[in-house]
């Protein structure tokens, strides 16, 4: 099988290309190396390998000094093999279609992984959240849902609220669709607000089961026991980095060390994180937190001293120039992508297992799939219903991937993505191919 990945374009009008480094990248050669594995057939390759639709709309907004501004927004539908679109929607000012594409695919894998009937997808718009009112942004969010109408749909496509957005622009998002279908079509937005049907346990999802796979990779790799001993460090202090930090306190683990964007706080004997992380919902940061630390940036927390490394804010930190630095026994990947597949090599080498994003933080898309299906049944499942079903399908999931790693002695990356791949494989050869 040949790679075309010269033809793929990588970037955005008049943005560069990106190196072999980046999440669209890595993304794109785990699949290429399990679909090498799994020695899938080349007319199956190419169907998998490309996207199945790419669109790119232009949003009119009347901005708060009266002039129009006109935002580019983008949908990026990876594969619907195994049943509707669903994945992230984003607000970044510097969106890149690379990172929709990179999100398209690992959500495709992670369903696949985690046995969900969705296909992925990824999407948003290009403007800076922080510059504009609440009122221009619902226009924005409105106005790019309306000129995808024709492709999205609890049957077709549904949103999920990611980077920047959050459980109003979903509320948003399925008021248009329910006012142009003329009945509340709930469920083509998820992680909504739990009035308008959103999922008891959706705002910690992707938290709790890190902690559910982090149990069982503890027990898989003798890091002591089940609760208590590790000392973690987690970069990020967000939805999905903070949750899990409070998640390990919970468990009697010392976080030593948390991060945001403005840099790193460090303490080898523990940090106090429920205050730490009660100063950042009132502040918005950690710039000016008090406490028992040192301070240093982000690069430098994560060549740190601990047992367990949490990367759960932006992709691609963990590369060739840091892998062999690491000091940690475990890597658990919050974000998607955050470990490239380089680095991925490295650690092998040196015995650092890392448990791909695909697995460790998709608690957040089966929280997802639940929504989806208590709007369409007019159910609304109990936290412990929730929380059940939800370990269940990690426990699945890691016991597929540990088998398959075992069996064909491959890093846990590649068994994710050869289980992913091949799932998905199955059902197009089932479906076969219509034209």
């Amino acid at each position: 099988m040949q790679s075309n990945d010269a033809a793929i374009d990588t970037g955005l009008r008049g943005q560069p290309s990106f190196d072999e480094e980046t999440p669209f990248a890595t993304m794109m050669s785990l699949f290429d190396e399990a679909a090498e594995r799994l020695d899938i057939e080349s007319d199956l390759y190419a169907i998998l390998r490309k996207p199945d639709r790419e669109m790119n709309v232009s949003i009119p907004v009347r901005l708060e000094d009266g002039r129009i501004g006109v935002f580019d927004g983008w949908r990026v539908q990876h594969n619907m093999g195994l049943g509707p679109y669903a994945g992230p929607f984003r607000v970044s000012g510097d969106l890149r279609v690379d990172e929709l594409r990179a999100l398209a695919g690992w959500t495709t894998w992670k369903c696949a992984l985690a046995n969900i009937p969705f296909g992925g997808a990824a999407g948003g718009i290009r403007l800076e959240r922080e510059k504009h009112s609440a009122g221009v942004l619902e226009q924005a969010v409105r106005r790019y849902t309306s000129s995808l109408l024709d492709v999205i749909g609890p049957d077709r496509d549904v949103f999920i609220p990611d980077k920047s957005a959050d459980e109003q622009f979903m509320a948003w998002m399925m008021d248009v669709v329910s006012m142009h279908s003329r009945h509340t079509t709930n469920a083509v937005g998820l992680g909504k607000p739990t009035v308008l049907g959103g999922s008891r346990g959706h705002l910690d999802s992707i938290a709790r089961g890190m902690r559910t796979v982090l149990a069982l990779a503890r027990e898989r790799f003798e890091l002591g026991s089940d609760r208590g001993g590790l000392r973690a460090i987690v970069q990020g202090a967000g939805s999905v980095g903070g949750n899990f930090a409070l998640e390990l306190v919970e468990d009697d683990c010392r976080v030593v060390g948390i991060s945001d964007y403005f840099g790193g706080l460090y303490n080898p004997n523990g940090l106090d994180i429920a205050a730490l992380l009660d100063h950042r919902n009132r502040s918005g940061h950690l710039r000016d937190a008090k406490g028992d630390f040192v301070r240093m940036t982000n690069e430098e927390l994560l060549l740190q001293e601990c047992d367990v490394l949490a990367p759960c804010a932006i992709g691609n930190v963990i590369t060739a120039k840091n892998a062999d630095k690491l000091r940690t026994k475990l890597v658990i990947e919050g974000a998607n992508g955050p470990v490239s597949t380089r680095a991925d090599h490295i650690l092998e080498g040196r015995g650092i297992p890392v448990i791909p994003a695909m697995l460790a933080n998709s608690g957040g898309m089966i929280i997802n799939y639940f929504e989806w299906v208590q709007n369409r049944t007019g159910e609304q499942w109990s936290d412990g219903i929730v929380h059940q079903h939800q370990k269940r399908f990690l426990t699945e999931a890691w016991q597929a991937v540990i088998a398959l790693s075992t069996e064909k002695k491959v890093r846990l990356h590649l068994a994710a993505s050869m289980v992913a791949v091949e799932r998905l494989a199955t059902a197009h050869r089932l479906r076969g191919v219509y034209a």
